[in-house]
């Protein structure tokens, strides 16, 4: 039996070597270093450097990217932000950050002479009729165009992922900004890349005997419970919890989604030769899914 279902697991790992398209989500934590909280040049270097060679296999990619705060209070030296900073201030280091980060990307990106785009979404992109259709026409316009779109939530005007709580879950963060896109864009693969290895039984911070799980063939119940609301990184906003919220979207839009550890970039192009990393979410797409009425039930 332990035979069969390894060899199921195998197979599930090699079809991923036939995925067409593919959305790419980074957390902040991933993009810095720890000690300073300033960009990890070398980290985006390599980023840029397996999303092209991706691209370069034929097919789509979108990368969602966090790190607009993080950069913005960095770039107007804001030593000790404090979380009760007024609003205003933390938008106005999202636009600040924004605009430093998508440079930093079409600077990188350009030295393998890859074109890139800013798609900045709010939760009115979806649950609206008409901007979901229009983003739905931008994105596969610019994929048909060799364009690789780079999506954050627009943090200046959308103040979900800065307040983000128990029970403001939406869009929120970028996990499941990145389920979201690619249900929007009809991928057939997610990678969420974080600061751990992939799901546990248990918080493997706190709990040494927490055990991995490497396939999950089905979301239920019990697995949902297991989802954190914390996570280990001061500078991001989705813990676990976040992550199977993303895995519900993306499974039931029909994306396999995968969580790996970004600590090294380059898992993205060992995870694409079907090696064993990370976990990963068979999906199971639901004719009767509804994008607009999940994310709206997720914010009541």
């Amino acid at each position: 039996m332990e035979k069969t279902e390894e060899k199921q697991q195998n197979n599930l790992r090699e079809k991923l070597k036939n995925k067409k398209r593919i959305v790419v989500k980074i957390g902040s934590s991933s993009l810095q270093h720890k000690e300073t909280g300033d960009l990890d040049y070398i980290k985006l270097e390599v980023l840029a450097r397996e999303l092209c060679n991706l691209k370069n296999q034929g097919k789509d990619v979108i990368l969602v990217s966090s790190g607009a705060i993080a950069v913005g209070k960095k770039a107007i030296n804001f030593k000790n932000f404090a979380d009760d900073k007024p609003l205003a201030v933390k938008q106005a280091c999202a636009a600040i950050g924004q605009a430093k980060l998508m440079m930093m990307y079409q600077k990188i990106f350009a030295e393998y002479n890859q074109l890139t785009a800013q798609i900045l979404m709010t939760k009115n992109t979806i649950v609206d009729a008409h901007n979901r259709y229009n983003a739905h026409n931008t994105f596969s316009e610019l994929l048909k165009l060799g364009v690789i779109p780079i999506v954050n939530e627009n943090d200046t005007v959308a103040t979900y992922e800065i307040n983000v709580n128990d029970n403001d879950t939406l869009i929120g963060d970028n996990d499941t900004l990145s389920a979201i896109v690619a249900s929007l864009v009809g991928a057939d693969l997610l990678i969420l890349l974080s600061d751990i290895d992939g799901l546990y039984t248990d918080d493997p911070h706190t709990n040494s005997n927490a055990k991995f799980i490497s396939v999950v063939d089905e979301l239920n119940d019990h697995l949902m419970s297991m989802g954190k609301s914390t996570t280990g990184s001061k500078v991001g906003t989705g813990g676990m919890n976040t992550k199977l919220n993303a895995a519900k979207i993306a499974t039931n839009s029909g994306a396999d989604m995968i969580i790996a550890n970004g600590k090294d970039v380059r898992i993205l192009h060992r995870i694409m030769d079907g090696r064993d990393y990370g976990t990963i979410f068979r999906a199971h797409k639901d004719a009767d899914f509804n994008l607009t009425s999940f994310v709206e039930e997720m914010d009541s």
